[in-house]
């Protein structure tokens, strides 16, 4: 089951009585459209060591950990607050992280913003003039629904839209 769709009614409950997350919803067309920072996303050469890293010297719990075909990744979430460490290693070096980590090495690879309704998010950005690498939502790791913006419209960062599965991940 789908969740609602934000409306301008659903303004309050979302922002509370924050007065300037309130101005933000209006200024946005009376949604909030981005919830919270979902995750951060890291590309890493060593999967295993990275979640070793994040667990040890961290403390940060292990979420869910699988290959992403589609994507070409193996990943890992790694719990922390309310959101997440993404660790990414590339399954070749002609998948997008493959060549993030040869042009760049491994580092951060992009911030993601959960959404209620991906879809409708899209539509909104698309229509504001922010170019969209994904016209529309694929599967990402944990069964969400994700889609990725350009970065040359968002101030140079990857920027990834998160549609959380019912439940959260």
């Amino acid at each position: 089951m789908r969740r609602p769709r934000p409306t301008r009614e659903r303004v309050s409950e979302i922002a509370g009585n924050d007065e300037r997350e309130r101005t933000r919803a209006e200024h946005a067309g009376g949604i909030v459209i981005f919830g919270r920072i979902d995750h951060i996303g890291v590309a890493v050469e060593d999967l295993d060591a990275a979640i070793e890293l994040y667990e040890t010297s961290f403390g940060m719990e292990l979420g869910p950990r699988e290959t992403v075909e589609e994507q070409g990744v193996e990943a890992a979430l790694m719990n922390v607050g309310a959101g997440h460490v993404e660790l990414m290693a590339a399954t070749g070096p002609d998948t997008p992280v493959g060549k993030f980590i040869a042009k760049r090495g491994a580092g951060m690879h992009h911030v993601a913003y959960a959404t209620d309704d991906i879809d409708s998010t899209l539509e909104q950005r698309a229509a504001s003039g922010i170019e969209l690498t994904d016209a529309k939502a694929r599967i990402g790791i944990g069964g969400s629904r994700v889609a990725f913006l350009q970065p040359r419209s968002t101030g140079r960062v990857l920027t990834e839209i998160v549609e959380p599965p019912e439940g959260g991940h």
